[in-house]
């Protein structure tokens, strides 16, 4: 079973109806890591659907977070609004000052900056959730029972929180955090609490209360947490694995949440998504690729894939060069697989059959409609790639596949290539797979070749003026440059790659040179044949 089922069978045991929660606190840009938390939650959603599950899918927005620290891409007016609710703080401009025009006018706050470019993302790979914003919530009250009862059971939540995480609190330490007069929640210290007012002391010893029935405040995050679980009926929730150490929040959240009335929901940790030579994704230090520029690389499909085929506990290394590659071949490759069949054969070993299974639920919690097909170009992206950097002309591409006014591109390969030519044209392009040839005789390259080079280059222009224009008849061509006088091939690759690229390595090169004008390569050839005699 894939593990979204695994988890869905569990869940199945516990009753037929659902709430799948993910949730994350906007406070600088969206990543890719971030799509591991929701994209976790979503299948977790279709896999309870499919075993026949009434299930809810929401996405907590933890507006009411404080803004910690004046991030990089920050001007550092915002130093003003540390410690104030993201949800109520102006949204930055285009200089990351704050927009002070606009979050009077309209509301734009810094959370729903961030949040809205990620939702528009979420809806092209096909994530729908309800949404559920945190701020509001506190505001209207939702929080208030459980927010009187953790008030109200101050010590008992004080002694779970230093037994099981195994930290002392600050003696001052009390299970609401205040607004104070300003809107901040940094510097205030609670001198008494009679329900529904916390009295305090701000940073500068003003006197002050905060109502908690208008959410002028709000609950520790250890707190918070299975409030939340509590208050909107959470059964299952996927959450990454600082929570889910020993003596984290989900350990401190389990038995606070017992006090709300209610019981924890089943957990599923994942792993982190790190950027490949850079470390774990971050949004307030800029570590990052966000889910909008990805998609305008490689179809939504992939991005889905890469939650997919990994089960949660396995570390993602990311980046958006040759590992977007290899990911976005093996997604057409098992697409185009007949996995059915393969798993009819009665010899399979329980092991080999554990991955086909595992693999075709990949394949299915890949696409982005619920219960339809994956969608394959049945085009490998490496052929692709060659094909868009040696045809300038899309028609050309089309021409080379085979395809034509009476065998159309899908629109599914039409769209694959207009991203490859995004790719091929960004920074993440992976440079090992980059194609430029030349039209000029790189000179400094070439004017010590020693003469088993030259010769090699002679026979190398004859064979290949010769020889028909395939994959397999330039590839023997180059390799009969140098055997038919008794030299190794490497030495006939190396002189390929200088005279056609300019290079001393490249990627394959018949591949390459069968889609492109064989009297253009020959007279190149020739060009430098006649330099260096």
């Amino acid at each position: 079973m894939h593990w979204a089922d695994v988890v869905a069978l569990n869940l199945s045991k516990k009753g037929t109806k659902h709430i799948v929660s993910t949730g994350i606190t906007p406070s600088g840009e969206f990543h890719i890591g971030h799509l591991r938390e929701i994209l976790t939650g979503e299948m977790i959603s279709r896999a309870a659907k499919n075993a026949g599950l009434e299930v809810d899918f929401i996405f907590i927005v933890d507006d009411a977070d404080p803004l910690r620290r004046v991030y990089p891409f920050l001007d550092e007016e915002y130093s003003k609004f540390i410690g104030h609710q993201i949800g109520n703080i102006p949204a930055p401009d285009i200089n990351g000052k704050p927009d002070y025009e606009r979050f009077t006018k309209e509301g734009w706050n810094y959370a729903d900056y961030f949040l809205n470019p990620f939702l528009d993302a979420l809806k092209k790979i096909g994530v729908r959730p309800r949404i559920v914003k945190n701020l509001e919530s506190y505001q209207s009250g939702r929080f208030t029972e459980c927010a009187k009862i953790a008030c109200d059971n101050a010590d008992k939540i004080r002694e779970i929180i230093e037994r099981v995480s195994g930290r002392e609190l600050a003696e001052s330490w009390f299970p609401w955090s205040p607004l104070d007069a300003n809107g901040s929640l940094e510097g205030v210290t609670v001198t008494d609490y009679e329900f529904p007012l916390v009295h305090y002391i701000d940073a500068e010893g003003n006197p002050g209360t905060s109502d908690i029935t208008k959410g002028e405040g709000k609950l520790p995050w250890r707190i918070d947490w299975p409030a939340k679980w509590a208050w909107i009926g959470v059964t299952c929730e996927a959450f990454g694995k600082d929570h889910g150490a020993s003596g984290g929040s989900y350990d401190t959240g389990k038995e606070i949440c017992q006090l709300f009335g209610y019981d924890a929901p089943q957990p599923l940790v994942y792993e982190w998504i790190s950027l490949k030579g850079k470390g774990a994704m971050s949004s307030s230090s800029g570590n990052t690729i966000g889910p909008m520029e990805a998609l305008e690389l490689v179809p939504p499909e992939i991005l889905r894939f890469l939650i997919a085929e990994s089960k949660p506990s396995k570390a993602i290394e990311f980046d958006a060069g040759m590992s977007l590659v290899n990911l976005a071949d093996e997604f057409e490759r098992s697409c185009a697989r007949d996995l059915e069949v393969e798993m009819s054969d009665d010899s399979l070993s329980r092991r080999r059959r554990v991955q086909l299974e595992d693999l075709q639920g990949a394949i299915k919690l890949s696409s982005i409609e619920e219960n339809s097909k994956s969608n394959s170009s049945n085009v490998s992206f490496r052929h692709l790639a060659l094909l868009a950097q040696t045809k300038s002309d899309d028609q050309m591409v089309w021409k080379s596949l085979g395809m034509d006014d009476d065998n159309p591109p899908s629109s599914i390969l039409i769209d694959r290539l207009s991203k490859m030519r995004t790719w091929i044209d960004s920074v993440h392009f992976p440079e090992e797979m980059r194609i430029k040839m030349i039209n000029d005789v790189p000179s400094e390259m070439m004017i010590d070749f020693s003469n088993e080079q030259k010769q090699v280059l002679e026979n190398l222009a004859k064979m290949l003026s010769d020889s028909p224009w395939d994959v397999d008849s330039i590839g023997s061509c180059i390799v009969e440059a140098a055997k038919s006088i008794q030299l190794s091939p490497r030495i006939a690759y190396g002189v390929s790659y200088i005279c056609l690229m300019g290079n001393l390595k490249g990627p394959r090169l018949a591949p390459i040179l069968v889609e492109l004008n064989q009297s253009d390569i020959v007279n190149q050839l020739n060009r430098c044949l006649e330099f260096v005699n």
